[in-house]
């Protein structure tokens, strides 16, 4: 059984920092992408992250590249999401999510609010 859990959300100021993670269970972690999801009150639900297995290759949208970094501890079964120069616009739930057997995982979320 695939289980995903985020931890790390709080309530930060503008410019501040926050690193999430996202440990697995239930699939053989260290072949499979991971994806950093958010869904913002009132809109859909976006990537903001991807990593290969290895980890040696990400990709980012525009709005959160040179600010946002995944990055990954196989031994550990677990993805992280470093967040740097917060603002308003990044309040949302984030949510990390694998694809196992052509199937689509998520976790339950952990919310970040950015407010000053």
């Amino acid at each position: 059984q695939v289980h995903l859990v985020e931890s790390g959300g709080d309530l930060v100021q503008p410019g501040d920092s926050l690193r999430l993670s996202c440990v697995a269970s239930g699939f053989t972690f260290s072949r499979e992408p991971m994806y950093w999801y958010r869904q913002a009150p009132g809109k859909e639900r976006e990537m903001v992250a991807v990593i290969v297995g290895t980890g040696d290759s990400t990709i980012y949208p525009s709005a959160v590249k040179g600010r946002f970094t995944v990055s990954r501890d196989n031994s550990q079964n677990t993805v992280y999401l470093q967040m740097n120069d917060l603002t308003p616009e990044d309040t949302a739930v984030y949510y990390c999510n694998v694809w196992v057997d052509s199937r689509s995982f998520w976790g339950p979320g952990t919310q970040v609010t950015v407010s000053s």
